[in-house]
């Protein structure tokens, strides 16, 4: 089993490349196992997504992090949240920089991550998912991938996956439910009454099972299946240099502001949309009655920041419906926010500008 040695600390100017023959994907692993908090790990993906380029199909690593609330990127923490029952159970609470919905993990949860060089969100992100299913049904369990992004056992989900771009690069993540603490999951998650009816069912915990829920097996067990069905044989390993600097990175995720944000202006009725997800729009007006800015919070998936760039068009033009059809007409909303056609993203915004 071929082992790279990875060491470049915050000076190396130039990106190094790990040289895999074998063209497969390559198993990122520390130099010590440790408790680390999440941000961590997140910060870790940035880091070889950054700085590292590899002769494979990407690199895949797992971890496990005490009790924590992952948020989406574009979610309302506050509504999602119960932000009173995580303080007093001592559960951290992180905004990731991928969308999607609030994810639940503790350290029978296991978390997958992985870094590949493709930027086609259809493609990779399907492809992702699809092999995470295989994974499972390897062990013989009845393992299917969503259209959107989840993967389920039976009709009950068992995991839950978001990607984002840096640069060239993608990142898919999300959650593999070997077990979890159900009651954790049930109170410090909040979900919007919409995407739950959208589901047919009444709790966070009628629509979720685990690993442990259909197999006799271990959880180191099941992560060494994981890793030999995800990876080829190669490891790289990272050393105490780079964990110096993805300890920086992290940094990142504790500045205030970034888990609690202040949103301007009136918030719209939210919209749940098939292979999208919930949006909720927020609409502010300057003095002079044209709009001054809109944002758009959810579970939804944005591409870079196209959602952000598509919305300032809007900046400046009178709340009508044939105003903003002219702003955002000839451009292809999917590319901003997976999913979204343009004349779903103008329905969204007239009907919670116009009076």
């Amino acid at each position: 089993m071929p082992v790279y040695s990875f060491g470049m600390g915050r000076f190396l100017q130039e990106r190094s490349t790990v040289h895999n023959p074998n063209n497969t994907v390559i198993y990122a692993a520390l130099p010590e196992e440790q408790n680390r908090p999440l941000p961590f790990y997140l910060a870790m993906e940035e880091y070889i997504a950054r700085n590292v380029g590899i002769d494979a199909e990407g690199v895949f690593f797992m971890w496990q992090v005490d009790p924590t609330v992952i948020c989406g990127r574009h979610q309302d923490v506050e509504r999602e949240v119960d932000l009173e029952y995580c303080r007093a159970e001592g559960i951290d609470v992180v905004r990731r920089k991928s969308g999607g919905g609030c994810v639940f993990a503790d350290r029978s949860n296991i978390m997958f991550s992985h870094i590949t060089q493709d930027y086609d969100v259809t493609t990779t992100f399907a492809a992702y998912t699809a092999k995470v299913a295989a994974t499972l049904r390897a062990l013989g369990l009845d393992a299917t991938a969503t259209s959107r992004n989840d993967v389920l056992i039976g009709d009950r989900k068992v995991s839950g996956n978001a990607f984002y771009h840096i640069g060239s690069r993608s990142i898919a993540h999300g959650t593999m439910l070997y077990d979890t603490d159900f009651t954790h999951m049930a109170k410090a998650i909040t979900p919007s009454r919409a995407k739950l009816e959208s589901k047919g069912v009444k709790s966070v915990q009628s629509r979720i099972t685990t690993i442990r829920q259909h197999l006799d097996i271990d959880i180191e067990d099941f992560k060494r299946h994981c890793r030999t069905a995800m990876c080829g044989n190669d490891t790289l390993r990272l050393t105490r240099a780079d964990v110096a600097e993805i300890e920086r990175i992290a940094e990142q995720y504790r500045v205030p502001g970034w888990l609690i944000r202040q949103a301007r202006g009136k918030r719209g009725d939210s919209v749940r949309i098939e292979s999208v997800g919930e949006l909720t729009p927020m609409v502010s007006l300057s003095p002079d009655g044209t709009i001054d800015s809109v944002s758009i919070s959810g579970d939804y998936f944005a591409i870079g920041d196209g959602a952000e760039q598509l919305l300032s068009r809007l900046h400046g033009i009178r709340p009508e419906r044939a105003a903003i059809s002219e702003a955002l007409g000839g451009f292809d909303a999917s590319r901003c926010i997976a999913g979204l056609t343009t004349p779903q993203l103008i329905d969204i915004i007239s009907d919670n500008t116009i009076k």
